[in-house]
């Protein structure tokens, strides 16, 4: 038994709204990171699930793609939220204004 595509596509929609509200809600850094994140999966699922309705490869294999940036940026932002928590000593969004110049 198969899930249809519909069901994907509305996770993948619920994912994206969580992870939305996640980063215009919250204030640490942290949980707008890890929100970004599940915005990230929400595209990849709906980028698989669309690649598999037209059986193709290309959706799949953009995904793998998404993924190595992602993966770049989870380096690339923790090391700036480490640096910033050990500058200011918060990760409060609002609190933060070390990288205006």
């Amino acid at each position: 038994m198969t899930v249809p595509a519909p069901y994907h596509l509305a996770l993948s929609a619920v994912l994206f709204t969580l992870g939305m509200v996640g980063v215009l809600v919250r204030r640490s850094a942290l949980v707008v990171f890890m929100s970004v994140e599940v915005m990230l999966n929400a595209v990849n699922l709906a980028l698989v699930t669309f690649a598999r309705l037209r059986g193709a490869v290309d959706g799949q294999l953009l995904v793998f793609f998404v993924l190595v940036v992602a993966a770049v940026e989870v380096v690339i932002g923790l090391a700036i939220i480490v640096d910033v928590f050990r500058a200011m000593e918060t990760v409060d969004v609002d609190d933060v204004d070390l990288l205006r110049g």
